[in-house]
């Protein structure tokens, strides 16, 4: 982890060192709270120069109309939307499918590295990093693979955990700190901007129940899945907290809109996608919901503002 450029000691090392640690040793998951999805039209007076980071559940692959092939970038995808909401002066959108943490200090294709795109000047950034870094695609993979052997149990949390601990939670611990470097890092470049952390959106069904084979994983795997993603944006919020960040959640007002659910009635594509997104991917819709999430965070006040 790269040394803080905070001074050394203090309440704020302390505060970090505390809220990391509670992330490296596998905090206990909490259920995100349902909030519900209305709309935010925006409003005169809030122009603002705004960066969006993140990977492919930021650049929305998939989803018309795609104006960046390299990153796979939708003109319809979250940031967009909040950028048109809050009627912003000027707005960058470097997302990237398949970014890692790592790419916001390296290029990636034709897109230069991430942090780039943010300067002193920038007044709102949003971060939506870390599932690549977990090893979304691969576990995905690993999953279906393994439900084919054995559809009823749950043999995919029984390979993460043979080494006898659960290498999932592992790898979330491992990339909380790599999460607090890029916050650290938007906040030396932009050190009076608003940093919001856009949580994972649901996607399988919050009740634990599967949906074999249109999602093709175990049943006994769909609640440990689950509880695998809560875990992950219980660590994306307490990061944000420690590095003066607000969270955007977005899980909470997606819960019933899965990729288990009808194609009427979902907002994140199973495996093979009926409408246009990439598989295990938001859909337009769910990219709408996304962006009511970070407009109903950006109502609010922002409690961060003004601490050192």
């Amino acid at each position: 982890m790269a040394k803080s450029t905070r001074p050394a000691g203090g309440t704020g090392v302390r505060r970090r060192a505390a809220v990391l640690g509670a992330a490296l040793g596998g905090c206990a998951l909490v259920a995100a709270s349902a909030v519900p999805a209305a709309a935010h039209p925006g409003g005169p007076g809030r122009g603002t120069g705004y960066v969006a980071l993140g990977d492919s559940y930021t650049s929305g692959p998939g989803i018309p109309a795609q104006v960046d092939a390299n990153c796979a970038r939708s003109d319809r995808n979250y940031p967009s939307l909040v950028a048109a909401g809050r009627r912003v002066s000027t707005f960058t959108d470097v997302s990237c499918a398949g970014a890692t943490t790592a790419e916001m200090w390296r290029a990636q294709g034709t897109n230069r590295p991430q942090l780039d795109a943010v300067r002193r000047d920038t007044d709102l950034v949003t971060v939506q990093i870390g599932g690549n870094d977990v090893g979304f695609g691969a576990i995905i993979g690993t999953c279906a693979r393994l439900a084919a052997q054995d559809p009823t149990g749950n043999p995919c949390e029984r390979s993460y955990e043979a080494a006898g601990y659960d290498g999932l939670t592992l790898a979330i611990a491992q990339t909380a700190p790599k999460v607090d470097r890029v916050l650290r890092a938007v906040h030396a470049r932009a050190p009076h901007a608003r940093v919001v952390v856009v949580g994972y959106p649901d996607l399988l069904p919050d009740d634990g129940t599967g949906c074999f084979p249109q999602v093709p994983f175990a049943q006994g795997d769909f609640p440990y899945l689950r509880d695998t993603e809560k875990h992950l944006n219980l660590m994306l919020r307490l990061v944000a907290a420690v590095d003066r960040a607000e969270y955007a959640d977005t899980y909470g007002p997606t819960v019933g809109h899965d990729m288990c659910k009808s194609p009427a009635d979902r907002w994140i594509e199973p495996l093979q996608p009926a409408a246009p997104a990439a598989p295990a991917h938001p859909n337009a819709r769910g990219e709408q919901a996304m962006a009511r999430a970070v407009l109903d965070r950006l109502d609010r006040p922002d409690r961060h503002r003004g601490r050192g």
